[in-house]
């Protein structure tokens, strides 16, 4: 890794120590969603917005991780028009960033049964045409971030690339790609438990646990592609 990447994974870094801090970050027997089976290692971002200056503080890394993106000479990000949060985790760090920025929100109201007539409602104002950025707090297979994508481009907007605090690398980039849409993450769940290790924070069992099951998940998520 250059010495580049290492004093920007550095400046990072401190989001793993306020997720340890705040206790988002569990060791034990958890299944989520359709991707995440017996996993031993969980992580809840959502706790962030508990402490209000931790959230500002990801959301000023996000806006600038954004602005770097879209400047460079090989620009990585897309220029947008409009940031889209993923309800629910998703949601609250996008409207921290619409705060930090001035860019407008809006959101994909959730799928609700017993409420057929808004399955597809967007909440916010947009025009069609309109390039949207999507933020998210964490991503596994990818298919809250697929849904969202589907439901903004029927609405007739443009979406290059999404945002998300963590990527447990299980999938979640390789559908997006097929998408035509890039993934970027601020952490890796892999880093974030090389961080905790290092730090002492977790012990050799956890940590050996955690990254045997990530590391086959990866490889699992390789043979489905």
């Amino acid at each position: 890794m250059k010495d580049a990447d290492l004093s920007e994974l550095h400046g990072r870094l401190w989001l793993a120590e306020a997720l340890w801090k705040l206790g988002s970050i569990q060791f034990g027997d958890f299944s989520l969603g359709r991707t995440v089976r017996n996993s031993p290692v969980y992580v809840n971002a959502k706790l962030l917005i508990s402490r209000p200056t931790e959230l500002r503080r990801t959301a000023q890394l996000i806006a600038d991780e954004l602005q770097t993106g879209q400047t460079m000479r090989n620009r990585q990000i897309e220029p947008f028009d409009v940031i889209a949060g993923v309800p629910i985790g998703g949601l609250h760090i996008a409207t921290a960033i619409s705060l930090e920025t001035e860019i407008p929100l809006l959101y994909v109201r959730p799928s609700q049964l017993r409420d057929i007539e808004y399955t597809s409602q967007i909440e916010g104002i947009y025009t069609p045409g309109q390039s949207i950025v999507i933020v998210d707090d964490l991503a596994a297979g990818g298919g809250s971030l697929v849904k969202t994508i589907e439901r903004l481009r029927e609405a007739g907007l443009q979406v290059h690339d999404a945002v998300v605090l963590i990527d447990r690398e299980q999938g979640a980039s390789a559908q997006l790609e097929t998408m035509g849409v890039h993934l970027h993450s601020i952490l890796t769940l892999d880093v974030i438990l090389e961080y905790l290790h290092s730090a002492k924070h977790i012990n050799d069992q956890d940590f050996d646990a955690s990254r045997s099951y990530l590391n086959r998940e990866r490889r699992t998520a390789l043979d489905i592609d």
